[in-house]
């Protein structure tokens, strides 16, 4: 995904910063990690808080096969398909996401 397409994601919330980092793309809001994209695939911040919500909106957690071959879960998920055809349904997510970024401190 284009950082136009980003920015556009994320225009509920507010300006976003893109920085690239392993192989795909750290995106920032204020100062403060809220989603990533990997494999063109844009994926939100949760936490205990918010991921039950994710997962309740048919979201899956991003995870990588660790040394083992075990699965590794990282703080991201999916985001939701509708959301992708609601501009204020986007907006709700990404608030999410930011939300989970700053309990992260």
């Amino acid at each position: 995904m284009d950082a136009a397409g980003i920015e556009e994601m994320f225009q509920g919330l507010g300006p976003v910063t893109i920085k690239r980092m392993f192989g795909g793309k750290g995106i920032y809001h204020l100062g403060r990690i809220v989603a990533v994209e990997v494999g063109g695939e844009v994926l939100l911040k949760a936490d205990d808080k918010s991921s039950p919500e994710f997962a309740g909106a048919g979201s899956s957690q991003w995870f990588y096969e660790g040394k083992k071959g075990n699965p590794v879960k990282m703080p991201y998920w999916s985001i939701p398909d509708a959301a992708y055809d609601d501009p204020d349904d986007m907006a709700k997510w990404v608030r999410l996401a930011y939300e989970a970024a700053l309990r992260a401190e």
